[in-house]
C-alpha cells in the first residue's frame, strides 16, 4: 500500500498514457498527432465550489465521433494547475442527459426518463485544496490536438470528510482523506430497475430509510445485464438474456465476411411478426410528433406491415425487388396523455421471410435516438449505457444527500469471463484494454464522487481463472487516472485467497450464504460469521475486509421461506453485531434487500450505529476476556485503555427463536474479566442492542491485574463499552 500511495500522492502527471491504444482493432484510428483545427470551449458550472464537493466542466467540441467513449478515437481531458502549483490531468467523459419525471403507474412510480439534446461532454472534479485552480480542455483524436481557453474556479473550505481512504493507522480498517474513521453498516441493494422490486424512484426512499436509522454503506450493482442497471452490457429490443430468440442473424450475403453485420429476421406465413419490447420502456412526449424508419429485404411475401399502437393505423410497406433494400418511414402523433411508447410489431404481408435493418425512432423534428436497443450491431463491450449512466448519476446525488458510501459493481461479468480463461491470449488482452476504457468512463464519471466507496470489478467471477494479471494491470491504470485513489475490490462465487493476497486488491471480500444441508452449522449464524471472518483475516490479515453477500437461503441459492418467518429478523440483527465485533470492517451485507423492504427491518441498524457513533476500532486488538457462563460468546475489541464487546446468549439464534420457537433463559449474575487494561478509574456502559439506548452505566476501577465487571440481567445479547 506505501507503493500506491507514494504513487498517487504526487498526482503530477500531466498526460496519462493510453497504453491500450496501441494495440488497435481492425478499422481503429491511429493514435493523435499534433496540429489540430478544432474549436473548442470550455465553461465551469460555477465560480465557487467547496473542498470535495462537486464542480462540473462543460466542454464544447465541434466534432461528433462514432464511439465517444473510446479514447482511442477521441481523448479529451481537462488540464488543471492546482492552488500550489501543480499539474492534474482531469478525465472527460461524453454523456447523454435526460429530464426525469415520476409517474403515477398504479401502486407504483414510474420513473420518466427523455433524452435532453443529443449528448455533449463533460469533466467533474472533486477539489482537494482550497485555492484558485486554472482549467484547460485538451482534445486529441486522429487529426491533432487542440486546446481551450483557460476558465479559473475557487475551492473554498466545507465540512465535507474527503473520500474514503485504508486507514493510515491500521490498515484493517477504513478512514476519508481528513484521517476520520468509519465503519460500514449496510446492506446490498442490487438491482435497480423499472422491472424490478427497486426502481430509483423506491431507492431513493430505501436511501433515506437506511440513512435515517444510520446505514451508511450499500453494494450497488451496474452489471446487471437487461433486468436492471448496466453501463455495459447487451440490452436488446428483441430478446432478453434468459431467454434468447433466434431472430437476430447476419444480413443475407454477409455470412463470410470477417465480422458480418446482423439484422432481424421475420419468417413464416402472413400475419408472422415479432414485437420491439426494449427492456429500457421508451418515453415519449405527449402531442408530439416522431417517425420510425428502417429498411427491410424481403424474400416472398408482398410486403411488410408496421404496427406503432399510437392509433395511426398498421401502414404495410411493399416488398423491394430480391436482393435489394427498400426504407420505409411512418410518422405519428402522440396523444395529449401518451408518455410511453406502445406495442411496435413489425409482421409480414404474404409468406416468406423479411430482414429488417437500421431500425430507428425520433422526434419528426430531430432529436436524440429513443429506438437504441433496437439496433443489433450494437457493439456490447466499449459503449456505454446513458440511461443506466444516468440512473447512476442520480443514485450518487441521493447517496451524498444521505451520507451513505456505494460499492460500484460495474463490470458485466459474462461479458468478460469467457476472456478471462487464458492469460497469454489476445482475448485476453482485449478485456484488460476494454476493462481498462470502462473504469477510465467511470472514473471521469463519478470518481468526483465522495460517496463512491470502492469499485468492484466483478460480482462472483470464477475464482479459477487467472485474474491475477487482470487485476494488475487494471488496477495500475486505476492508479495512474484516479486522483481520488478510490478503494477497489472484487468477489468470486467462493471464498478465493489469490484476491485477497492481491496487492492491487484493497478490500478483501467473500460471499457466504446460511444454507441447509452445508457442511457448516447454519443454525448458528454467529458461529457461521465467526468462522468466515477468520477466513478473511487469514488471507487478509492488513486490509479492510467485508463480507458482501449474506443470508438465508435455499440449497439452490433461492429465498428461504425460513427467512419469511423471521419476522423479526433475528437472524438480521445477530448477523450485523456478530460481525462488526468479529473483526470485519463493516457489517454482514445482506442479500435480501427486497425481503428487509417488505419486513421494514431497516430499526436494526439504528442500535448498533448508535453504539458506534464515537467508536474507532483502529489500532484495537482482540478481547482478551473470559466470561462466567459458558452459553455466553464475547466478541470485542480493546486497547491497554478501553475495550467495546458484545456478549451473545447461544441459545437466541434465528433457529433456536424462529424454528424451534425456544426462548432463551433470561442472564442473571453473569461475570466478565478482562486482561491487559491499564490501572485506572473506567466507565462501564450496557447497551441495550435492539433500542440502541444505555440501560446501565458505572464506575469501575481497577488497581491491578484483570478487571471484573458484573453483567446486567439479560436473555438475547448485550453490548457494553469501557474506557478510562
Amino acid at each position: 500500500m506505501r507503493q500506491r500511495a507514494a504513487i498517487i500522492q504526487m498526482v503530477l502527471v500531466f498526460c496519462v498514457p493510453i497504453a491500450f491504444c496501441a494495440q488497435r482493432s481492425p478499422g481503429q484510428p491511429p493514435p493523435a498527432t499534433s496540429g489540430g483545427q478544432h474549436k473548442i470551449q470550455i465553461q465551469a458550472s460555477a465560480n465557487k465550489v467547496g473542498k470535495y464537493e462537486k464542480l462540473e466542466l462543460l466542454i464544447n467540441i465541434d466534432t461528433r465521433y462514432n464511439n465517444p467513449f473510446d479514447p482511442c478515437e477521441v481523448d479529451l481531458t481537462v488540464l488543471l494547475k492546482t492552488p500550489a502549483g501543480r499539474q492534474i490531468s482531469l478525465l472527460a467523459f461524453y454523456c447523454q442527459d435526460y429530464e426525469r419525471r415520476k409517474l403515477d403507474q398504479g401502486r407504483t412510480r414510474a420513473n420518466w426518463y427523455y433524452p435532453i439534446g443529443q449528448g455533449r461532454w463533460k469533466a467533474r472534479f472533486a477539489p482537494m485544496e482550497t485555492g484558485t485552480y486554472l482549467a484547460t480542455a485538451r482534445l486529441k483524436d486522429r487529426t491533432g490536438t487542440a486546446h481551450s481557453q483557460s476558465v479559473e474556479f475557487e475551492c473554498t473550505a466545507s465540512k465535507r470528510k474527503g473520500f474514503l481512504r485504508i486507514g493510515k493507522k491500521d490498515p484493517r480498517f477504513m478512514e476519508f482523506t481528513d484521517g476520520s474513521s468509519f465503519f460500514a453498516i449496510g446492506q446490498n441493494l442490487a438491482f435497480i430497475g423499472e422491472s424490478q422490486y427497486v426502481n430509483l424512484t423506491k431507492a431513493e426512499e430505501i436511501f433515506a430509510k437506511l440513512s435515517r436509522n444510520g446505514a451508511n454503506f450499500l453494494r450497488i450493482w451496474t452489471c446487471c445485464k437487461d433486468w436492471a442497471m448496466a453501463i455495459e452490457a447487451r440490452k436488446s429490443a428483441w430478446d432478453r438474456s434468459w431467454h434468447r430468440k433466434k431472430i437476430i442473424v447476419p444480413i443475407p450475403g454477409s455470412k463470410d465476411d470477417s465480422i458480418p453485420r446482423k439484422c432481424v429476421k421475420i419468417e413464416g406465413s402472413d400475419g408472422a411478426l415479432v414485437t420491439a419490447s426494449p427492456s429500457h420502456p421508451v418515453a415519449l412526449k405527449p402531442q408530439t410528433r416522431y417517425v420510425l424508419t428502417g429498411q427491410f429485404m424481403a424474400d416472398g411475401p408482398s410486403g411488410l406491415r408496421v404496427s406503432v399502437g399510437h392509433g395511426n393505423g398498421r401502414p404495410s410497406f411493399h416488398a423491394p425487388p430480391k436482393d435489394q433494400w427498400r426504407k420505409f418511414s411512418q410518422e405519428f402523433l402522440t396523444g395529449e396523455n401518451d408518455f410511453w411508447l406502445g406495442r411496435l410489431a413489425f409482421s409480414l404481408v404474404g409468406t416468406g421471410t423479411i430482414w429488417l435493418d437500421k431500425l430507428s425512432l425520433k422526434e419528426a423534428a430531430g432529436g436524440a435516438e429513443l429506438l437504441w436497443e433496437a439496433d443489433v450491431n450494437r457493439p456490447t463491450r466499449g459503449l456505454y449505457n446513458q440511461l443506466d449512466c444516468f440512473m447512476l448519476d442520480q443514485l450518487l446525488e441521493a447517496a451524498e444527500r444521505n451520507g451513505i458510501y456505494l460499492m460500484l459493481c460495474l463490470i458485466t461479468r459474462d461479458l468478460y469471463m469467457k476472456s478471462l480463461s487464458d492469460d497469454r491470449s489476445n482475448e485476453y488482452q482485449q478485456a484488460v484494454n476494454d476493462a481498462r476504457k470502462l473504469m477510465r468512463y467511470a472514473v471521469a464519471r463519478w470518481g468526483h464522487s465522495t460517496s463512491v466507496a470502492a469499485w468492484e470489478y466483478f460480482n462472483e467471477i470464477d475464482p479459477g481463472l487467472p485474474t491475477d494479471r487482470f487485476y494488475a494491470e487494471v488496477g495500475e491504470y486505476l492508479e495512474q487516472i484516479d486522483i481520488y485513489r478510490h478503494l477497489r475490490t472484487t468477489s468470486t462465487w467462493h471464498p478465493s485467497a489469490k484476491d485477497c493476497h492481491h496487492p492491487r486488491l484493497d478490500i478483501g471480500q467473500l460471499h457466504h450464504y446460511m444454507r441447509p444441508e452445508t457442511k457448516e452449522d447454519f443454525k448458528d449464524e454467529v458461529a457461521v460469521v465467526l468462522d468466515r471472518t477468520r477466513f478473511l483475516r487469514k488471507h487478509a490479515p492488513s486490509k479492510p475486509v467485508l463480507i458482501g453477500e449474506f443470508g438465508l437461503a435455499t440449497p439452490k441459492w433461492g429465498l428461504s421461506e425460513h427467512m419469511k418467518q423471521d419476522n423479526e429478523a433475528v437472524h438480521f440483527h445477530n448477523s450485523l453485531w456478530a460481525s462488526a465485533f468479529a473483526g470485519n470492517s463493516g457489517t454482514v451485507m445482506f442479500w435480501w434487500w427486497d425481503q428487509l423492504d417488505r419486513q421494514d427491518a431497516y430499526s436494526h441498524y439504528h442500535p448498533l450505529a448508535a453504539f458506534l457513533a464515537d467508536v474507532s476500532f483502529s489500532g484495537l486488538g482482540g478481547i482478551k476476556a473470559t466470561v462466567s457462563r459458558e452459553q455466553l460468546r464475547l466478541l470485542g475489541y480493546q486497547s491497554n485503555d478501553r475495550a467495546y464487546l458484545w456478549i451473545f446468549n447461544s441459545q437466541a439464534t434465528w433457529w433456536n427463536l424462529v424454528i424451534d420457537k425456544k426462548q432463551p433463559t433470561q442472564i442473571k449474575g453473569a461475570t466478565i474479566e478482562i486482561q491487559g487494561l491499564q490501572p485506572g478509574d473506567y466507565r462501564v456502559q450496557w447497551w441495550h442492542t435492539y433500542e440502541g439506548k444505555i440501560i446501565r452505566e458505572e464506575r469501575v476501577s481497577l488497581t491491578n491485574g484483570a478487571l471484573r465487571i458484573s453483567v446486567p440481567p439479560f436473555s438475547r445479547d448485550i453490548a457494553c463499552k469501557i474506557g478510562l
